[in-house]
């Protein structure tokens, strides 16, 4: 049973390995031949949480919380700033990468990933960021602040998943790339990031409807981690909902991406 393993782990190790180096390569020279190079990764969502802070906590006010509202905002921006720029990459990874995948021997299945690999790197810079201000603004949240891993981890199955199936889609059909962008720019404001249920008083079955946005499951939790203190296995129904849709994106996207695979390179 070992010895049939060996070949399996050795491939798999192969892979961890170069998309490790693929990923680096791609973060690199995702802003090269600008000035300020890898810093423009860090400036945008700078930029976009200043804006909103100010929008939301300036101009209007909502309800009560328990933190400042600029550390309630950050800890629902960061993680959708990781899902939005992954989802984007990773459904172009096919044809970005074009040139790999006419190589006979290269496993194309690998593409998506290196595309959240690269985006990972910026988001754990985030969240760093993110437990620094709670920390020195005196809300650090204690050991609750490690399922920050674990909904970073359920981000990137998610992504993965259903990159499989986008990217496949892209190949043939280009504008979905576009139809992707514009739902991000929506799936952003249907997510309660800019603001609460609180705020806007939804009850019932609306509120139901947006819980099932698997978004919603993250964000909710990232401020679990830094807020609330409560854990994810305390969420039993939304942890279970959570995963059976990263079931259905690994089944639909592995039978899309298998079926269309053979028409890549006539195609690209």
């Amino acid at each position: 049973m070992a010895d049939r393993q060996k070949p399996e782990d050795g491939q798999f190790r192969k892979d961890l390995k170069l998309i490790w180096q693929l990923a680096r390569n791609d973060f690199k020279t995702k802003y090269a031949g600008s000035y300020l190079g890898i810093i423009w990764a860090f400036i945008q969502p700078v930029v976009t949480i200043l804006v909103y802070w100010f929008v939301f906590s300036t101009v209007r006010s909502g309800a009560e919380r328990q933190v400042p509202f600029v550390l309630w905002l950050i800890a629902g921006l960061i993680p959708w700033f990781f899902f939005s720029d992954s989802l984007s990459s990773g459904a172009n990874s096919l044809v970005e990468y074009s040139y790999l995948v006419k190589k006979v021997v290269f496993r194309i299945e690998i593409l998506p990933a290196v595309k959240l690999v690269s985006a990972l790197f910026v988001h754990l810079f985030f969240v760093a960021v993110l437990v620094f201000l709670y920390t020195v603004m005196g809300f650090f949240p204690g050991p609750s602040v490690l399922q920050v891993f674990y909904y970073t981890l359920c981000m990137f199955v998610l992504v993965l998943n259903v990159s499989r199936l986008t990217c496949s889609v892209v190949v043939f059909f280009r504008d979905l790339s576009q139809v992707i962008s514009i739902f991000l720019q929506v799936g952003i404001w249907l997510t309660p990031i800019m603001w609460n249920f609180a705020d806007l008083h939804i009850s019932g079955v609306l509120r139901t409807i947006f819980t099932l946005n698997p978004m919603y499951y993250v964000v909710e939790g990232y401020r679990d981690a830094m807020i609330t203190g409560v854990w994810f296995w305390q969420k039993p129904g939304l942890t279970a909902w959570f995963w059976l849709l990263c079931a259905a994106a690994a089944l639909l996207g592995r039978a899309v991406f298998s079926r269309l695979r053979v028409h890549f390179a006539d195609v690209l």
